[in-house]
C-alpha cells in the first residue's frame, strides 16, 4: 500500500513517516537476508555431504590400492611380510603428516588477531591522549 505524499504534512509527521518506512525497510531487508542465507546454507550442506561421500569413496579406493600393492609384493615374498611393509609405509606417512599438522596448529595459536589487538590498543591510547589534551 503506497502512501500518497501529503504536501501539508508537518516536519514531525514527515520524520515519523521516515522512521516508520526506514524500520519497515530494515525488517524486510533482514527477512530477505534470512531467506538468502537459508538457501545458501542448504546448498552448502548438500556440497558438504558430497564431499563426505567423496571421502568415503576415496577410502574405498585406497583400500583397493592397498590390496593391489600387497598382492604385487606377495609375488616376491610372503603375504604377511608384504602387508607389514605396506602398513609400515602408511604409519610413517601418517606420522610425518601428523608432525606437519602439529607444526601448523602451533603456528596458528593463540587464535587471536594480534595485529588488530595492537591496533585497537593504539586507538584507545590515542583517544585517551586526545581526551586528556581536551580537558587541559
Amino acid at each position: 500500500m503506497a502512501a500518497t505524499p501529503n504536501t501539508d504534512a508537518s516536519l514531525g509527521e514527515l520524520a515519523k513517516q521516515l522512521s516508520e518506512q526506514t524500520s519497515r525497510l530494515v525488517r524486510e531487508e533482514l527477512t530477505l537476508a534470512k531467506v538468502e542465507l537459508a538457501a545458501k546454507g542448504k546448498q552448502a550442506g548438500t556440497g558438504a555431504g558430497m564431499f563426505g561421500a567423496a571421502g568415503v569413496l576415496g577410502l574405498f579406493a585406497l583400500g583397493a590400492l592397498t590390496a593391489a600393492v600387497i598382492a604385487a609384493l606377495s609375488l616376491a615374498m610372503d603375504v604377511w611380510i608384504a602387508a607389514l611393509i605396506v602398513a609400515v609405509v602408511y604409519a610413517a606417512a601418517a606420522g610425518i603428516v601428523a608432525l606437519m599438522g602439529k607444526k601448523k596448529v602451533s603456528q596458528a595459536l593463540p587464535p587471536v588477531p594480534e595485529d588488530r589487538v595492537e591496533s585497537v590498543k593504539e586507538d584507545v591510547q590515542w583517544t585517551k591522549t586526545r581526551a586528556q589534551q581536551g580537558r587541559q
